[in-house]
């Protein structure tokens, strides 16, 4: 667990979705909003299966992460 809360790439996505929300919730909420959230919601999940996926890659090779 502790591989997902250090990693950088997921860090700065998640710091990017609050920034998102933060700053469309107090404007207006059209498609922009929605549509910004959602990408930074995909960027999350991108990250986090990168994060998974080298874990996995490293485990294999027998470094163990």
């Amino acid at each position: 667990m502790r591989k997902y809360f250090l990693n950088g790439a997921i860090l700065s996505a998640a710091v990017s979705a609050i920034s998102t929300y933060r700053t469309g919730s107090s404007g207006p909420r059209d498609w922009r909003f929605y549509l910004s959230v959602v990408a930074s919601l995909l960027t999350l999940a991108v990250a986090m299966g990168t994060v998974h996926k080298e874990s996995k890659e490293m485990a294999e090779e027998g470094h163990g992460f």
